[in-house]
């Protein structure tokens, strides 16, 4: 029905704007509904309801070509760019290690998974192309390392088809949600569990000081030089990658063919890669004081509009053909939480930690920030520089961990 581009992108961001306004209401009602249902997961549905019931179509549309391209790799580097290494150092290496750790869950979860359900239920994993799940399961990696910049990375990278890409976005959200739900009610019963891990939670106060001063001392109001900077970092590193990407890929595919299995002759992997690594060199320059003006945040406003315009490409009727799915998903999940509990056990490491390294990887910032606050307000920043190193290592973790998916398959 709708078939202009200016026009489907104006409703995108309408309905962006209506779920994040309905969202913040303070009303009963709405509060009981967004903890049923998170606003994440409308931002993707109710563009695949559009798609689904033809009143716009994402397979003709060149909204998610552009801003794949240009507003993805801008916002990797917002993210990253404010990595703070001296606060995180601050935090002691608990929390680094329970983020490591759960990064390296995920990397063995998904195979592990893979393999089992192989085993039970073949048909599951089946598929050839662009349907072979292995691929699928290579952008929830990406976003489970990660987050949402990182699992569309890896679905450049891998292309899975507009399908089985619309299945995973479906195991991704709801098994991550059910996730979250265990570890916020893991949050009110905290000291129980520090209690069966054997671990000594005190240096969590001295976080708590330590981020508020943070926060006074830094936060700013935005002036319009700043949100200029932002722009110029964000576009001006996509640029760069684009240039250099340009020349790497067709270089090793005219050279080194043999790499085109490995993906490593794809042009969006190297701008992706790219400016990844740009936004890590530029977090140790002055640079990294545009995060105390927003940078993270505009970089989220970048991540939603490219939410939105991958749902508009999705068939919301393929969620239930595969339902097996969601097996992989459960027991991905599982592997991961048995491995951080286990090396948390082992370390002493507050649950605190654990879940805001769990979360900072299975949800991002947003969802990791809401973890942390759920143990204190004023620790809400800890997910989030947990979660800027989960964008900082995504691409390339579950990059990997598709490579592993894939040997898994195809040997």
């Amino acid at each position: 029905m709708i078939s202009n581009d200016a026009t489907v992108f104006g409703l995108l961001l309408v309905i962006l704007a209506l779920v994040f306004y309905s969202a913040s209401l303070p009303g009963k009602g709405w509060q009981r509904f967004y903890s049923v249902i998170p606003p994440l997961l409308l931002c993707y549905f109710i563009p695949g309801l559009l798609n689904t019931f033809g009143i716009i179509n994402g397979v003709t549309s060149q909204l998610y070509p552009v801003v794949s391209r240009f507003l993805l790799p801008a916002c990797l580097v917002l993210f990253t760019i404010g990595m703070d290494w001296k606060s995180l150092t601050k935090l002691g290496p608990r929390a680094l290690i329970a983020m490591l750790v759960g990064s390296a869950g995920i990397m063995i979860g998904g195979p592990t998974a893979l393999w089992l359900v192989s085993i039970v239920s073949p048909e599951t994993v089946v598929g050839k192309g662009s349907d072979a799940v292995w691929r699928g399961l290579a952008t929830i990696a990406g976003s489970w390392i990660g987050g949402g910049a990182n699992q569309t990375a890896l679905r450049e990278v891998f292309q899975p088809s507009d399908k089985l890409f619309s299945q995973m976005v479906a195991v991704d959200v709801l098994v991550a949600e059910l996730w979250m739900a265990f570890l916020i009610y893991g949050a009110g019963v905290s000291s129980k569990i520090d209690k069966w891990l054997k671990a000594d939670s005190t240096e969590i106060d001295a976080v708590k000081e330590h981020m508020d001063t943070e926060n006074k001392v830094h936060t700013k109001i935005p002036v319009m030089q700043d949100y200029i900077f932002m722009a110029a970092v964000g576009f001006g590193a996509t640029g760069i990658a684009h240039f250099m990407a340009e020349r790497i890929s067709p270089y090793l595919l005219a050279n080194y063919p043999t790499l085109e299995k490995y993906s490593l002759t794809s042009n969006f992997f190297w701008v992706i890669g790219i400016v990844t690594l740009i936004g890590i060199i530029l977090s140790g320059t002055p640079l990294r004081k545009l995060e105390y003006v927003g940078a993270s945040k505009m970089g989220s406003v970048f991540l939603y509009i490219l939410i939105a315009t991958i749902g508009m490409q999705m068939d919301l009727g393929a969620v239930a053909d595969n339902p097996g799915l969601f097996a992989i998903g459960i027991i991905w999940i599982l592997v991961h939480a048995v491995v951080l509990i286990a090396v948390c056990r082992w370390l002493r490491i507050p649950f605190f930690f654990l879940a805001v390294g769990s979360q900072a990887n299975v949800g991002g910032s947003a969802s990791a920030s809401v973890v942390a606050a759920s143990f204190h307000p004023s620790l809400a920043p800890v997910g989030v520089l947990l979660a800027i190193l989960g964008y900082a290592i995504g691409t390339y973790g579950g990059y990997i961990t598709a490579l592993m998916m894939q040997w898994v398959i195809e040997g």
